[in-house]
């Protein structure tokens, strides 16, 4: 019976995973690489964001709720989101079961609708569920996505094992492509996996932790408490005690107060009560393009009175380090966090995570080759 290293022990489960999961990998680095302008692609290419500013005061939520249940009249009102005097106001419906995900684009001085789009077609929305769900049911792909997220953390991990140089002159082809004249590919490649694999790895480690925040439940909860988390990382909406009304219009009373309380904010959002229990939901974020930093507040939807919660998704100033690190996990992964700049190194370390299977399927077939040659 052979004996194996621990080396080999942990070379071989390197392979065998990086073989069974390298083209879900590729699929889920190649997605997030393309996903990663969508922002700024969609403002470029979609007018219907944009309006000109005018000197008057927007419409109030209750009047753009009106006009935008018209264009949808069998959905459910989510929210009205409002970003800034050049931009058009979002009516977002949305809901589970039924799902449906629609936005209708209006203009804030007019209520005038500009445009009725469907969030569920389109190139960027294919992209999206191919990355979490590889164009499968989302009940199916969202835990084949998950697990195969686990395989690739445990991949850089063991990829980081193998990496790690036994004596001084292997440190030397660790760092740098030494590549001298008539240098065999099989040599290139091998250097191509493993040194660019390195340096790819704190990045691929932050991809591959915040990806599998969203993926499992048992994961966000541990990594969360072991962070010194101490909050529920479910978002309930607080309860309200049906009683009078103390003012008419009440999701307008809360726009407006969130308004005098964030006057500089880039986006203010108001969530009309689901039912006639539940608070008014409303948040405000002092930043664009990121969504960390966002306050959540919500008031009875009868007396106004606001409400505290016990999640994670409360006001900003109330988030200790942990709460602030799992607010952050949509940034973080999309290199939102860092701006402009964190983006485009996103993209390009997706693209580079991508190369990784492409690489390690060749070194595996090159010794594979190698082996049946030297049989026959």
């Amino acid at each position: 019976m052979k004996k194996y290293s621990l080396k080999k022990l942990i070379g071989q489960l390197h392979l065998w995973l990086g073989l069974s999961s390298g083209i879900i990998v590729f699929i889920i680095a190649i997605t997030g690489c393309l996903y990663a302008f969508q922002e700024e692609i969609q403002n470029i290419t979609e007018e219907y964001r944009f309006v000109e500013k005018q000197d008057k005061p927007f419409l109030p939520p209750s009047q753009l709720e009106e006009i935008a249940k018209k264009e949808l009249p069998n959905k459910a009102l989510h929210a009205i989101k409002y970003n800034g005097s050049e931009k058009s106001v979002e009516a977002i419906f949305f809901h589970y079961e039924p799902t449906y995900y629609h936005i209708v684009y209006l203009n804030p001085y007019s209520g005038k609708v500009i445009e009725t789009i469907n969030m569920e077609d389109g190139f960027f929305r294919f992209i999206l569920d191919g990355h979490f769900y590889l164009w499968l049911p989302p009940e199916i792909g969202q835990p084949v996505v998950a697990s195969f997220t686990l395989v690739f953390l445990t991949l850089l991990l063991s990829g980081l094992y193998l990496w790690y140089p036994r004596n001084k002159n292997a440190t030397k082809q660790r760092f740098k492509f030494k590549w001298k004249k008539g240098t065999k590919w099989k040599r290139k490649n091998y250097d191509l996996h493993n040194i660019t694999g390195f340096y790819i790895l704190l990045i691929a480690l932050i991809f591959a932790i915040t990806g599998l925040v969203w993926g499992f439940q048992w994961f966000a909860y541990s990594y969360y408490t072991g962070l010194g988390g101490e909050k529920s990382l479910v978002y309930v909406d607080p309860i309200s005690k049906k009683t009078k009304l103390a003012t008419e219009n009440p999701v307008d009373k809360v726009w407006e107060l969130m308004k005098k309380e964030y006057p500089t904010a880039k986006s203010i959002e108001v969530h009309p009560p689901e039912n006639d229990s539940t608070a008014i939901a409303a948040n405000a974020n002092p930043e664009e393009g990121t969504f960390w930093k966002m306050d959540y507040r919500y008031y009875d939807q009868y007396t106004l009175e606001e409400k505290e919660v016990d999640h994670i998704y409360g006001k900003y100033g109330n988030a200790n380090n942990a709460d602030k690190l799992m607010r952050m996990n949509y940034d973080l992964h999309t290199g939102a966090v860092f701006g402009l700049a964190g983006k485009i190194f996103a993209f390009l370390f997706s693209l580079l995570i991508a190369t990784l299977p492409i690489s390690g399927f060749y070194i595996w077939w090159g010794r594979n080759k190698k082996q049946k040659n030297k049989v026959t």
